[in-house]
Formats: structure tokens, sequence, C-alpha cells
């Protein structure tokens, strides 16, 4: 059964013993970010590796509030928090669903029905503001304050205090389709916000789409040209010229955030999802359940109605104030640059509203375990648009976007290279900076065993390719912000056709037999 709210998972995870209660007195400058890491990084290469859940009860200067860290940071968290027994589950579902049988008569195509049944009861759904948890409380005018909240501060030479696990939701104007994303943002004071939603972000594309549709409107052609240029852009990007930001200035788009959802709506924010496909609807294929929804309160935008905390706001058009830096999962500080601004209208919450955050630096952290889920999650939708892909890892060191081991069923010279520009050009997978092709037999999820491969198989000046192209805006050691080179790595076996005409040699394995007799002495010796 779905979880209704991040209070239903809190009580699962207590009842499962996942869940630590800190009850010494814990600043949200610093000091929670530390013991969190330090859970995170504990029982590294073991079967508890992640640490468990923390719920901090004792907040400094925050008198009975209760924050929330670390949830999802273990294998065994992930699974509890999309309720499978392994990831590869949900994969299988999405295999279901993208590959159906072909029903061959009257009987199959009922047999089919409650399936269907089942996907349509996955929509997002609206109901009354009186039956919506989230909005026991209501703050307007000068109640509104969002460091009444115990907002972090992550790491010394952040630019602040960052909200750091909030579910941005926004709205494409031109098609009504809604947007659930993660971007942290930076607390500039009780009102306003830094919005660090990167240029590729679909939020970002949203402020776009509005900002080309007030130019064009306004004067035409010209002015909707240079807002595609400049947009929400960050430094070492063009800027809007002067006369169109005034243009621009004083329009709005609203923004919705909110902080402290159920586990599946969460993690459905970080999901690199087209955007034609709501993260709601996403959140109810995990859950296998609708997710309720409310109108909020100032905005035309529709929340979790048993969130939290949500935050309800607007971002002016042509805006841009400076935010970071920020202690990143990269392990390095992002630096400062230019982003919009999210002004609060309203901020309704629960009553004793829990306090839901992460914290991100040099892995493994909690984000370790949220990438690994997308990873076995979404490889399906990445085999339907490269079949010949077997497996896939994103190791913790890679951080996401700066290594993916790929392994593949070859069946003709240059494939690799072949897999490795479709994985650029495959949606949020562009930013990979380094692929690594394997053949099939090879296990990526065991790192050793792929560098023994790619360290023995490669001819560097021949397999080893270089390209150009959009990059992380996290990325610091590109030569332009947001744009720099990307490299693959062929480390399949060679065949004559790509010019190897030597023999290439055999891996050396035991036979069968002998291993099998070898399991029999190995049990009596008792040697782990």
């Amino acid at each position: 059964m779905a979880y209704e709210s991040l209070r239903e998972w809190l009580k699962v995870l207590d009842k499962a013993g996942e869940l630590k209660r800190v009850t010494a007195e814990v600043s949200p400058i610093l000091e929670m970010a530390e013991i969190a890491d330090r859970a995170s990084k504990s029982g590294k290469g073991t079967a508890k590796a992640g640490g468990p859940a923390l719920l901090f009860e004792n907040v400094a200067g925050y008198p009975g509030a209760r924050v929330l860290m670390n949830q999802f940071g273990s294998t065994k968290r992930m699974q509890m928090a999309l309720e499978v027994d392994s990831l590869d589950e949900i994969a299988g579902r999405i295999e279901t669903l993208i590959h159906p049988v072909a029903p061959s008569g009257m009987l199959d195509k009922l047999k089919m029905l409650p399936m269907l049944a089942e996907v349509g009861g996955y929509f997002p759904k609206t109901i009354s503001a009186k039956n919506a948890p989230c909005k026991e409380v209501v703050l307007r005018g000068e109640d509104v304050d969002v460091l009444k909240f115990p907002v972090l501060k992550t790491w010394p030479e952040d630019g602040g205090r960052f909200i750091t696990l909030p579910c941005v939701i926004t709205q494409n104007p031109s098609t009504g389709k809604r947007n659930v994303g993660m971007y942290r943002m930076q607390v500039y004071d009780g009102k306003t916000a830094g919005m660090h939603w990167q240029r590729q972000k679909v939020a970002a594309e949203h402020a776009r789409d509005r900002m080309r549709a007030v130019a064009e409107d306004a004067a035409g052609q010209v002015e909707m040209m240079a807002v595609t240029a400049g947009g929400t852009a960050a430094a070492g990007q063009h800027t809007m010229p002067q006369h169109v930001v005034t243009k621009i200035r004083g329009e709005r788009m609203e923004v919705a955030v909110v902080i402290g959802t159920d586990p599946a709506t969460t993690f459905s924010a970080i999901v690199p999802a087209p955007p034609e496909v709501e993260e709601y609807l996403i959140a109810g294929f995990l859950r296998q359940k609708a997710v309720e929804l409310v109108k909020c309160e100032t905005v035309d935008l529709e929340v979790p109605a048993h969130a939290e905390i949500v935050l309800e706001g607007y971002v002016e058009l042509g805006e841009l104030r400076t935010e970071g830096p920020f202690g990143d999962h990269t392990g390095f500080y992002t630096m400062q640059d230019e982003y919009p601004v999210l002004h609060l209208t309203c901020i309704t919450h629960r009553k004793d509203p829990i306090y839901a955050a992460t914290v991100v630096g040099k892995p493994p952290m909690e984000d370790t375990w949220m990438i690994k889920a997308v990873e076995r999650i979404f490889l399906p939708l990445m085999k339907l648009t490269i079949p010949e892909i077997v497996d896939i890892n994103l190791p913790a060191e890679g951080v996401a976007h700066n290594l993916m081991l790929v392994s593949i069923r070859k069946s003709y010279a240059g494939q690799a290279r072949k897999v490795m520009h479709a994985i650029w050009g495959l949606g949020q997978a562009m930013f990979t900076k380094c692929i690594v092709v394997v053949d099939e037999d090879c296990d990526v999820q065991d790192v050793g065993e792929v560098m023994l491969r790619a360290g023995n198989n490669i001819d560097p000046e021949r397999d080893i390719q270089f390209t150009m192209g959009p990059v992380d805006t996290l990325d610091h050691a590109s030569r332009l912000p947001n744009y720099g080179s990307k490299m693959g790595i062929d480390a399949t076996r060679k065949w004559a056709a790509e010019g190897f005409t030597r023999q290439w040699p055999t891996m050396m394995t035991m036979p069968k037999d002998v291993k099998a007799k070898a399991d029999a002495i190995w049990k009596k010796l008792g040697i782990e």
C-alpha cells in the first residue's frame, strides 16, 4: 500500500529499525550536515552501507522542530521507499508497459483490461482544500517567513542557508503540463530565495517560454531571439539587452515549492523523465496509487495534499541575483552565479511540520542511492532507444554525470562509438563526461572488472573518442560554463573490420566441473 505522506513513511522506517532519533541539541548550521555526512558514509563496503535515516528532535533555535535526513540513504531504504524487494521489479513493470504482449484474441484483450485500469489509476487527482493536511496552517502577508523553519547551512563556505530537498513545481505556459523538479534554493531572507534551475532544466525552459511570449507580444522576433540567448542564463553566457529586460520586468511566473512529501513523490522530482511526462504521474506509477493534489492559495498550481510544507510565490522574469557558493555532490563548491529569485506570497504547512533535508558532498552520500535507483529503474527506457545495451552502471565516484559504464551486445564494427553518441543524445545523459563501453560478458556493476577490460582492451589512440557538447553546470573543469569536451572509451574486443587483424586472446576461466568440485571442498575449509 502506498505511503500517503512523509509521516507514514517515517513510521515504517522507525518500525523497521532504519531510523535513529537524535535527541541531543544540534544546530542546522553545519552540525546536522556533519552528522548526516558521517551517517551516510558509515558501513561502507558492507550490507549496511549508507547508515540510518536521522530524525533530529532537538533543533537549536527551533523549539519543537524536527528535521529528517538520509531517508533514502541505503539500498534497503530505497527499496522500502518504492515498496519493492528489488529496484529491478520496477524496471520489470516498465518493460511490461513498453513491450506489452499483443493480444491474439478476445480473451487476451479482456486479460489486459485490469492492467489498463491500473495504469489509469496512476493519474493525479485533486481533492478539496478542507481535506488537505498541508493546509492546516496558512500564512500570508507579514507572517510569511521561510526562516521559521530550520533551513540548513551544510558546508562552511556556502553562500548561506539552502533548502536542499525541495520539489519545485512549475507549469508550461503553452501546454499547461506541470513539472516537478529538484533545484536547490538559497534563502536570502524570510520572503526570497534563489532558484537554481540550471539552463538545461525543464523549469528554466518554462521561464524562457514565458519570456519569449512576453517579448514576442511586446516587440517581435528580435526580442524573442535575445530572450532565447539570455533567458535564465548563468554567468559566462549571453545576457539580455536592457530594453528586453525592461519589457519583461514585472511579468511573473508562478512557482510552488513543496518540502516533505511521501518518498515516491520526492524521488520522482529527480528522475530524468521526458518533459511530456508529468512527475505526478511517475510518482503515481511508482506508488501504484494516484497522488492527491490540492490547489494552492495564491498561485494557480496544484501541490501534494499530504505535504509537510508548501511555499507559494513567483519568479519575476528577467530578475537575477547572485547565488552560491554551494558545497555540491561533486565534492567541490559550485561557485557564485546568477539565478532567478522566488518571491514568497504564502506558506501553508501541517501542524508541527517535519522539515526534510539532505546534504551533498563527497560520495558516497544519500544521493548515491537515489542515483542508483534512477539507473536501475530507467534502464528499460534507455534500452528502448539503444537496444544493444545490456546494462549500465553509474559509480558513486562518478557523481551521476562524470562516468557511465556500459555493456553492449556487439554485432558490428564501430558499435561502441554509436552507443556513446546515442547516450550523449539522450536527455540528461547528454552531460555524461566519460563513457566506458565493454562487451556483454563483462559485469559493469563490478568496477574492478571494467577497469581490467579497459586497461587491457584499448589502444588509446584508436579507441578513445573525444567530442564537444553541453556539459553539466556543476562541471568546474570545462573550458566554458555548460560547454566542454567528453570522452568515450571503446573497451570491447576489436574486430578485423575495425582494423585489428591479429588474434584476440581469450580470458582465463576454469571449467565448470573443476569449479563445482572446488566449491564442495571450499565449504569444508571454512575460509571466508
